[in-house]
Order: C-alpha cells, then sequence, then structure tokens
C-alpha cells in the first residue's frame, strides 16, 4: 500500500453544506430524487455559473457530497497500477485528502477504473473498488479505520466488468455485493468494526446495486442476482423471498431496483424489463409482468443498460438499448412513445435521470445537463446546456468518448466527473 493518505489541509464547513447532501449511490434516499427547492428552472444565457474544476484521473465513479465535502475514485496505471479515494472541498475544489492502494486489474474488462460511488455516513467514508478492495476512512481525514481484501478473503468470482455494485448501509451494517464463493455473495460488516456479521447465498455476481425497502412491517434487502431478484433480512441475510430472472446470454444487470408505490422494477441489456407487486401483508413478491425483445437491437419494453429508469404516476420512463427514449405502461409494459432527442443513438447509450417535484434533471453521455417534463404525453424539453466534455477512457476511442457517471445533484449544486476533471456548477436559482 502506498500514500496512505495525504492530509492537505483541514476541511471547514463550507458555504455549500447548509442545505441537502448526496452522501451515497443515488442520492440520500438512495432513489434518484433531489427534493431542494431554489434551483434553476432554466439555464442562463451562456450556461449555469461553473464554481470550479479540479483534475482527477480516469474512473466511472460518481461523485458523492457530504458536509461540505466531495468525494470520488479514480484509477493510475503509472508507475504501477492503483486506485484513489479524493476528498474536496465543495466550496473551493481544494483537494483535502487522497488515499490510494495498489490494485491490479486481473479478469477485468473495461479497465478505466473503479466503478462504486464513496458512500459517506457518521464521519465515515466507504470505498468499493473494481478488485474488491473495501476501505472505511475518516471522511474528514482518510486515515483508514479498517479495510478488506475481499478478492483475496471471500475468493471473489470476478463478474466480467468487476465490482460494480455500490454497498448499501442498514442499521450499522454495510452490506456488500461481494461476489464470493461458498456462500459470500452478500457480506455484511459491522459499519464501526469492520467485523463480519453474516455472509449468504451462492449467487452469481451482478452489477445492479441493492436497496432496502419496507415491507409487511419489516425491512427487507432488495437484490438483483445473477440469475433471480432476492429479498433478504438486512441483519442476517436470511432469504425472505426470491422471484427467478435468469439471465439472458450473460449476466448483465447494471440499473438498481426501483420501487414505486408496491411495484418493483427491474431492466437490463438482454433480459428487458420485470415488475413485480410487493405484498404488504406477508413477505412475498408476485409477477405483474415480464417482457423481452428478440435481442438487444429488437426490444420490447425496455432493456435498460446503465441508466435507471424513473417511475411516475402510472408510467415508466427509461433509456433502451441503443438510446431510444422510452414511456411504458406501469401495468402492463406497453410502450406509449419513443423519443431520441434526449442522448443521439448508440449501443449502451446513457442518461442518468434525478426526479424534482415534477421535473426530470437528465445527464447524457454526451455532457450534456437536461431539464425536462416527462408525461405520457411525451418528453418536453425545458432546456439543456453542456457542462463537461466526453472523454475516451471509459469507452476507448468509440464515438470520440462518453460521460457514464452519474452526478450529484447537492446543495443546489451538480457535481459532475469525467476521465480528466471533476466540475462544480451552481444550479441555484439568483
Amino acid at each position: 500500500m502506498f500514500a496512505h493518505a495525504i492530509l492537505l489541509s483541514l476541511p471547514t464547513l463550507s458555504p455549500l453544506a447548509s442545505a441537502d447532501d448526496w452522501p451515497q449511490w443515488r442520492g440520500p434516499r438512495r432513489d434518484g430524487t433531489w427534493t431542494e427547492t431554489g434551483v434553476l428552472e432554466k439555464f442562463p444565457e451562456g450556461g449555469p455559473k461553473v464554481r470550479w474544476r479540479t483534475l482527477i484521473k480516469s474512473g466511472y465513479t460518481g461523485p458523492t457530497v457530504a458536509n461540505g465535502r466531495v468525494y470520488v475514485m479514480d484509477r493510475l496505471e503509472e508507475p504501477r497500477e492503483a486506485e484513489r479515494v479524493h476528498c474536496f472541498d465543495a466550496d473551493t475544489g481544494e483537494r483535502l485528502w487522497t488515499h490510494g492502494y495498489e490494485a491490479a486489474y486481473r479478469e477485468v474488462s473495461y479497465e478505466a477504473g473503479p466503478r462504486c460511488s464513496v458512500h459517506v455516513e457518521d464521519g465515515r467514508a466507504y470505498s468499493l473498488g473494481t478488485m474488491g478492495h473495501l476501505f472505511c476512512l475518516d471522511a474528514a481525514t482518510g486515515d483508514v479505520i479498517w479495510s478488506h481484501d475481499l478478492y483475496a478473503e471471500y475468493s471473489i468470482r470476478m463478474p466480467v466488468w468487476g465490482i460494480a455494485a455500490a454497498p448499501v448501509l442498514e442499521d450499522g451494517l454495510l452490506i456488500v455485493p461481494v461476489s464470493g464463493s461458498e456462500g459470500a455473495y452478500l457480506v455484511a460488516f459491522d459499519a464501526k468494526t469492520g467485523e463480519e456479521r453474516w455472509k449468504a447465498f451462492d449467487d452469481k455476481g451482478n452489477y445492479s446495486a441493492p436497496i432496502v425497502i419496507d415491507q409487511a412491517g419489516k425491512r427487507v434487502l432488495v437484490c438483483w442476482a445473477g440469475d433471480r431478484i432476492l429479498g433478504a433480512d438486512p441483519k442476517t441475510g436470511k432469504l425472505y423471498w426470491e422471484h427467478p430472472f435468469p439471465a439472458v446470454r450473460m449476466v448483465l444487470g447494471i440499473a438498481a431496483p426501483v420501487l414505486h408505490g408496491d411495484v418493483l422494477f427491474f431492466s437490463g441489456f438482454f433480459n428487458g424489463s420485470l415488475a413485480l407487486r410487493v405484498d404488504q401483508e406477508e413477505l412475498a413478491v408476485k409477477e405483474i409482468w415480464k417482457r423481452r425483445g428478440q435481442n438487444e437491437r429488437s426490444t420490447d419494453a425496455l432493456h435498460s443498460i446503465i441508466s435507471t429508469p424513473v417511475l411516475i404516476g402510472e408510467h415508466v420512463y427509461g433509456v433502451d438499448s441503443y438510446g431510444e427514449f422510452r414511456c411504458l405502461k406501469l401495468a402492463d409494459g406497453e410502450r406509449v412513445w419513443e423519443d431520441q432527442r434526449p442522448v443521439p443513438r448508440a449501443r449502451w447509450a446513457t442518461v442518468h435521470m434525478v426526479q424534482n417535484g415534477d421535473v426530470t434533471w437528465m445527464f447524457n453521455e454526451r455532457g450534456e445537463l437536461i431539464i425536462a417534463r416527462l408525461s405520457p404525453e411525451g418528453f418536453e424539453e425545458i432546456d439543456r446546456v453542456k457542462l463537461i466534455k466526453p472523454t475516451r477512457d471509459q469507452l476507448d476511442d468509440r464515438r470520440g468518448g462518453v460521460c457514464w457517471s452519474h452526478p450529484a445533484f447537492a446543495n443546489k449544486h451538480v457535481f459532475l466527473r469525467n476521465d480528466e476533471e471533476l466540475v462544480c456548477v451552481d444550479l441555484s436559482k439568483p
């Protein structure tokens, strides 16, 4: 291990720390919603104000924001392969500390860097690297509190694209989709000490981040594994329910599960879409519908890849396999409309969506931020602006680069990254 922690300055309370943070994957509630008010309704002439830019290296990790600090991960290839966790001052972009460690990638495609967002809670920052390097760091200083080499400890059966599913914190436990052997698909660690509390299941690894829901008076961990959907007790790992969703061609579920009322929705590039009814009287689910096209080119319903769909009212909105933006009826998956304006047509085209009231903020892979309203009547674009350039590490030279990392919306700002820089843009209404 090298550069254990470089403390450049002690953080002070920033003006950006006074409103809502974005401390984990898909926001404070892990559901892709942003509740702040007083944000722009349209972009000003010349675009919104760029607060700061700072240099980083390549990685898929979306930034997170907590207590006046921004966290992100990247990868170095020289002088030796390494991953890094960075902490920046949210107000100025000043680097506060960096924690680096050697991480040679083996058996992993798409080597641009770490996948999982840093999760920040109770003064601790949890990072998970592509090869399974798990760290609990002091969020203010970067000092290591505890760590695990999951690849070595749990004999990871490495997914093709590495470890990518962001861990979830629940009731003092950090629950990690390890993809380990011998009953260690999921492992729960004491959030303070790093001690293993339970491990469970022999499933193949997937890329979809788990969520925790309320069901029939219990908290239920929902996880999309290689060939099924699992509902488990987050305290013990005990299986509550399962529903088959076998991989088609290969395991490729990236979009997170979405809970909307009593419906759980899943969508994958090859698997198509699945809607489950969550029973609130007992710990069980029932299939409402499942739809899949002939292949990823001739699709039915929604074959999402990186983009997690949004569910609004009685409809589903999401990005299909080649960037077709679609509206479906939630009741049966029937298509209502399709639109190509949110992102140009391309294989694996990506748009990350965050809901703020009746407005959907959309960040596409071309580096454009779009303000829109989504309804059964169609896609209504209110405004768009290009904030960051696509870079080529994440998808080599195809289509001139992409921006595939999920942004953070916090404290009336948006934090975006590519393979070269991290950018903070002011979205506050004047």
